[in-house]
């Protein structure tokens, strides 16, 4: 069932690869490099609270059943393009509180005519059990096996329009300043189990982290609460 996916994943895997290449590196490498993906989670999070237009992503996120967020995703190509980006994971439990992140890839190929290079901050508003355990799965192609949509904007989109959707999830973006609806169709989602392995210190599965939550770093609590304080009261 998964062998035409399989080759688009390891198409898609190249394509990350270079894609990450031409972003440059921190100084700072190694067991931090996750810590750094972490904290710059937060700042997104925070920038999309902050927004009036977002009152819908506030909205969403408080009946969620996950999220996926990627401080930077770049965007370039020439002809043949493509988006790449390292982001984290976390669920939301039927208490409403936030595990501690898992560490993911996306990539997303497209061909068309394509011009420099773009880099946004990207959420995925993860809205389905069935959404969030196909990622959990690592057997996800967005707007393929899981339904994908923009995400709404702005004050006057009725809450029911919004969350009694068939949709598994929403998308929201920052670029050049401005927050935007940005499409993922076709987007695939890998994990990266070597980061797992050096923020927890062992080496633990995606659903240890997110859905049985036998692992912890305390050092992701002001993700986990940055994303608290987002949800609409």
């Amino acid at each position: 069932m998964f062998e035409n996916f399989n080759i688009t994943r390891k198409a898609i895997s190249g394509l990350i690869a270079g894609l990450l290449f031409l972003v440059p590196a921190s100084g700072a490498l190694a067991a931090s490099e996750q810590q750094q993906l972490v904290d710059k989670a937060k700042i997104t999070v925070d920038a999309l609270k902050d927004q009036s237009e977002m009152e819908q992503f506030r909205k969403l996120l408080a009946v969620s059943k996950g999220v996926v967020v990627f401080p930077q995703v770049l965007k370039a190509g020439f002809i043949i393009g493509g988006a790449g980006g390292t982001g984290v994971l976390l669920g939301r439990n039927s208490e409403g509180s936030w595990s501690s992140p898992a560490f993911y890839t996306m990539g997303q190929a497209s061909i068309g005519l394509q011009f420099g290079a773009e880099a946004k901050e990207l959420v995925l508003v993860i809205m389905t059990e069935k959404g969030l355990d196909a990622i959990i799965k690592n057997q996800v192609k967005l707007g393929g096996d899981l339904s994908a949509a923009v995400g709404p904007l702005g004050k006057n989109v009725g809450a029911s329009s919004t969350t009694n959707m068939d949709v598994d999830i929403f998308s929201f973006a920052k670029t050049a300043g401005l927050f935007i609806g940005a499409s993922v169709e076709g987007s695939i989602l890998d994990a990266k189990e070597d980061w797992q392995h050096s923020y927890y210190g062992k080496a633990v599965t995606v659903r240890n982290v997110v859905v049985l939550r036998s692992v912890d770093n305390a050092n992701s609590n002001e993700l986990k609460d940055a994303l608290k304080a987002a949800e609409a009261p």
